[in-house]
């Protein structure tokens, strides 16, 4: 697996939990406001760290991490993710994936392997093809991320929906429509909808560090709105 970076400790990747954080490279969509740019673009001089140094890294943790969380770029790219999954299971860590849905097959194959504890699904969008196709600026389908919406409301994992709320893309009725779209996928195990402030710094397009993000009026607003129909629904600054 192609794994660009570890992040040691972290309190807030996985909820209520001490995790390990390991990031993989590549990412089939190029939202430009990705923060983790370098994850994403092809480089020619990539910096890949070996898999050995971090499950000899969590071998070491045992007691102290509970869980490992597997971000990117998008860890469904990596053709080896569920043999990379089932290690970390049999050292006896949680495991939470963060993925934008694009590959359902994939999140199925864990799922049916029981190879997951936790899922982040990223919603960049409504769901319809337009629309999401501006904020990933790639060739996609959004049936695939209905597919994984689906694949979740019939799990027995917990699992969240993670939007970043840029006001060039994404205005309150689009986050209205958004909301109504997620709705009847939630499950007893739903635990939330995430909208994360929108941060103007180091953006993969450079464009996007001037734009102003949403006031603390307009996210009052959008919160409020958005809890008639998905009442689980919180900030992330």
């Amino acid at each position: 697996m192609l794994i660009g970076g570890l992040q040691k400790i972290s309190l807030i990747d996985y909820p209520d939990k001490v995790s390990a954080v390991v990031f993989t490279q590549g990412c089939n969509f190029r939202c430009p406001y990705c923060h983790n740019w370098g994850l994403v673009l092809p480089s020619d001089r990539p910096v890949f760290l070996d898999e050995g140094e971090v499950f000899n890294f969590l071998d070491k943790r045992k007691g102290l991490v509970d869980a490992v969380c597997i971000t990117g770029g998008e860890p469904t790219l990596q053709q080896d993710l569920g043999v990379f999954v089932e290690k970390v299971k049999k050292l006896g860590f949680l495991v939470k994936l963060d993925t934008n849905g694009s590959r359902p097959g994939v999140v199925r194959e864990l799922l049916d392997q029981n190879l997951l504890d936790y899922l982040a699904l990223d919603v960049k969008a409504p769901l319809d093809n337009g629309s999401y196709r501006k904020v990933v600026n790639a060739d996609m389908d959004v049936a695939e991320i209905v597919k994984t919406l689906r694949l979740l409301a019939g799990a027995d994992i917990s699992w969240e929906v993670r939007t970043t709320i840029v006001p060039t893309l994404l205005g309150l009725d689009s986050l209205v429509d958004m909301a109504n779209q997620i709705r009847p996928f939630m499950n007893k195990h739903f635990v939330g909808w995430s909208l994360q402030q929108f941060r103007p710094k180091s953006c993969l397009n450079r464009k996007f560090e001037k734009i102003r993000p949403y006031s603390e009026e307009n996210l009052r607003q959008i919160l409020s709105e958005g809890k008639k129909i998905v009442p689980l629904i919180k900030l992330r600054i």
